[in-house]
């Protein structure tokens, strides 16, 4: 006998639902806390079962929800599989009209739709890979928060000096901008510079402007249309401390990731044009290669997969599937974007796809979606890249 527990997740509690292969309750619904006297509740109420009989325990992916629990099973020698919520949702929806959303029944729905798949146990994560999971998330936060001041310093320059901008042709966060911005961030300031003024850039910075551009951003300085008010300034000099405090904190994070990342065996930072930062980010969220079968399954995990439109005698194609994970196709986007400027073969389907009228975003998804099965075979079979390969 093989008995199916579904475990539906929440924030401050869990439910579990225990039946046998016949579809017999075992252990009706019942709710557990998320703690330490919950986690034994749970454990209490599975060491009853019959130590014999196969156990096998599924779950939906809920997040950092679920993180505690399931390290709390594996520590206690249970194996588990997460479900995608929305495959679960739509099993349902398929066999009933009836609409039934409570904790409760959803933990039933969940071991019903266990016995109804096959059961591929998630391997114990190793604590590495959980953390650089945490740590690039963490990051692409960070990154996400640093590029929501970049536009706050942006709208409040446009009101005190709007020539700034396209004087650097839009990149205001360079070594230099940020340098002028920090030590003299208004035009009445900028306009009094000095050729001495010059000189201590030049030696405090690598690279920076000429002195003939010098000149011109002091004369814009002196012409500009901007207005400068103690409140914008505060404001500047704020988003500005901002900035360059989370750019710190970003730096801080990838060296961790990296040193993360040096401890683990990984072959996509084989390839050409993906750097070991975006390798470790890629790998933190696919996880163990080992949950796929096929290059298609993780396709569908990064939310890849084309949508197909079939009706009658008409059949087509539709629009990228975005319901997996958004993390990973953001960071196989950007890699598909790099890897095109080293690879012939990639550059060449991209152009391809170009020609066929594809704007520029989609084409790099169906570069993207190549990148997928070239990772996908890295390492399933345990190789570094080779562009020969492809050929």
């Amino acid at each position: 006998m093989t008995y199916f527990i579904g475990l539906d997740i929440a924030k401050y509690k869990h439910d579990c639902f225990i039946m046998d292969e016949n579809g017999n309750a075992i252990k009706d619904s019942f709710s557990f806390s998320n703690d330490s006297e919950g986690f034994n509740t749970l454990l209490n109420e599975l060491q009853k079962l019959d130590p014999n009989q196969e156990k096998r325990i599924g779950l939906e992916s809920t997040g950092h929800y679920g993180s505690n629990l399931k390290i709390f099973l594996e520590a206690n020698g249970y194996s588990f599989m997460e479900f995608n919520p929305l495959l679960v949702h739509r099993f349902f929806n398929s066999k009933s009209l009836r609409r039934t959303k409570t904790d409760k029944a959803d933990s039933r729905k969940i071991a019903i739709y266990l016995k109804s798949t096959e059961f591929k146990p998630d391997p114990n994560s190793s604590y590495h890979l959980k953390c650089l999971k945490s740590l690039c998330r963490l990051r692409w936060s960070l990154v996400d928060e640093r590029s929501l001041q970049l536009v706050r310093l942006t709208n409040t320059l446009d009101k005190i000096f709007p020539e700034y901008k396209a004087f650097f042709d839009g990149k205001i966060d360079s070594a230099t901008s940020l340098y002028l911005l920090e030590n003299y961030s208004v035009p009445s300031k900028i306009s009094r510079m000095t050729k001495q003024s010059y000189e201590k850039m030049s030696s405090e910075l690598r690279h920076t402007i000429t002195y003939v551009r010098f000149t011109k951003l002091k004369d814009l300085a002196k012409k500009t249309v901007g207005n400068e008010d103690e409140i914008l300034e505060f404001e500047l000099g704020l988003s500005l401390e901002l900035f360059k405090e989370l750019d710190k904190r970003i730096e801080t994070v990838e060296s961790k990731i990296l040193e993360e990342f040096s401890l683990m065996k990984c072959h996509i930072r084989t390839i050409k044009g993906i750097s070991d930062l975006t390798a470790a980010c890629i790998l933190s969220e696919i996880g163990n290669i080992g949950r796929f079968d096929t290059p298609n399954q993780l396709q569908a995990y990064a939310g890849m997969e084309p949508s197909t439109n079939q009706s009658g005698t008409h059949e087509g194609g539709g629009r990228m599937v975005k319901h997996g994970s958004s993390h990973l196709r953001r960071y196989l986007m950007m890699a598909a974007n790099n890897v095109l400027k080293y690879n012939p073969v990639l550059y060449d389907y991209y152009l391809k796809k170009r020609s066929e009228g594809k704007p520029h975003n989609v084409a790099i998804s169906h570069v993207a979606r190549r990148l997928i099965r070239i990772i996908f075979y890295l390492e399933k079979k345990d190789s570094d890249f080779s562009i020969e390969k492809m050929r």
